[in-house]
């Protein structure tokens, strides 16, 4: 009879085997335990990062021609309209911004078109403003104190944090400052164009010329993409013979094209073939120029520019570029036309010249010759007729 088999000693060989033996038949012929699983693990991350790499190529290649069939996105860019920095204020509240001699209001350009305006008082009448309504503010016009309009740049609002303090500044030294958002930012109504927002500037400048008398002074200060407003606004002054009484340029370019090359956003793109068919022709399709340096050969008034050196959206030699336009143009000639350099040691790159204790003394009205220091230099303002 056949022995019958008992469980317990049914392994085969294989399971009596020295452990050493089995241990290395587990690690596999290299010695590794899972065999090849390390070259098939770097073979996978390889694989991963090669894909990785041909989508981002893909992506870099598409961006071109997707905004080359789509130049409103160029647009979107180039206005900013849509960042509402800083968010959630409440823009009807100046007072929540520390502007508490500061009245909202609302004026309609267009019939069912309203954008919002800021006006804030001298520094000196906060007391009596406290509380007051839009009817005394209104009323203040009449007082002597010069009237700034001042146009802000691209992205945010009314209410952005550096706008804000040159508010403060320039009320501190005894000016009113109203200012506006353009159609399509903050709480104004409609969407944004070159056009409408140098409509927009024309409203406003003509809406306080009938407030104000005749011996009131009224300058026009702009900044970055709205120095290119500004110098619409002032050679369309200019051509119907009532000029500001002074123009103030704050980082400014010379044109849309040479900017948007220079911006630290086309970087990555300006030495590709065809930048500026792929780019810059699709913001001239969206009809958007900026000629600041073409507006400077119209205009016929006192002009000052102020440019950090540090500037990193608005190069410096762009500012210093109109400069030079500016001193050269026939239109200009028997008018002051100054330009202020800040050095990058003062650290006040695109937004922050209002920090300069030496503003005051580049904006007040100096009767004989003055000197004043930025930083280590020292730059002639003798007979600035800017801001009395």
């Amino acid at each position: 009879m056949r022995k019958r088999n008992n469980p317990e000693d049914s392994g085969t060989l294989l399971d009596r085997r020295d452990p050493d033996l089995k241990q290395r038949d587990r690690q596999g012929p290299g010695g590794d335990a899972g065999g090849m699983g390390k070259p098939f693990s770097r073979l996978g991350l390889m694989g991963k990062m090669k894909r990785m790499i041909l989508w981002l190529l893909v992506v870099y290649v598409s961006i071109p021609f997707i905004v080359k069939l789509c130049p409103s996105i160029q647009a979107k860019l180039v206005f900013l309209n849509f960042m509402r920095m800083p968010y959630f204020i409440d823009l009807k509240r100046p007072l929540d911004l520390g502007l508490n001699h500061t009245h909202n209001f609302y004026l309609e350009p267009e019939t069912g078109l309203k954008i919002g305006v800021w006006h804030t008082v001298p520094a000196q009448m906060w007391r009596e403003a406290r509380g007051k309504r839009g009817d005394w503010y209104a009323s203040t016009f009449s007082s002597t104190h010069s009237v700034i309009l001042y146009l802000h740049g691209n992205a945010g609002t009314r209410g952005g944090d550096h706008r804000v303090q040159l508010y403060k500044v320039l009320s501190s030294l005894g000016h009113h400052v109203v200012t506006f958002d353009y159609r399509g930012w903050g709480d104004s109504d409609g969407s944004p164009s070159e056009g409408g927002m140098t409509s927009d500037a024309l409203f406003v400048y003509d809406w306080l010329k009938q407030r104000l008398n005749d011996k009131t002074p009224l300058y026009i200060w702009g900044h970055s993409l709205g120095t290119g407003v500004a110098t619409n606004l002032v050679r369309r002054l200019c051509d119907r013979g009532s000029p500001p009484d002074a123009l103030i340029l704050e980082s400014p370019f010379t044109n849309i094209r040479e900017e948007a090359r220079s911006h630290p956003f086309s970087m990555v793109y300006r030495y590709l073939p065809g930048f500026d068919w792929f780019f810059l022709d699709a913001i001239t399709a969206n009809n958007i120029c900026f000629a600041s340096d073409e507006n400077v050969n119209h205009i016929s008034c006192p002009v000052l520019v102020l440019h950090a050196e540090d500037d990193a959206v608005v190069p410096f030699h762009l500012g210093k570029k109109l400069y030079n336009m500016a001193s050269q143009s026939k239109s200009l000639s028997g008018h002051k036309v100054h330009f202020v350099p800040f050095p990058s040691a003062l650290a006040y790159r695109h937004k922050f010249i209002y920090r300069s204790p030496e503003l005051p003394n580049i904006l007040r009205y100096q009767r004989h010759s003055a000197v004043v220091q930025a930083g280590n230099e020292k730059y002639d303002v003798s007979a600035l007729r800017f801001i009395v």
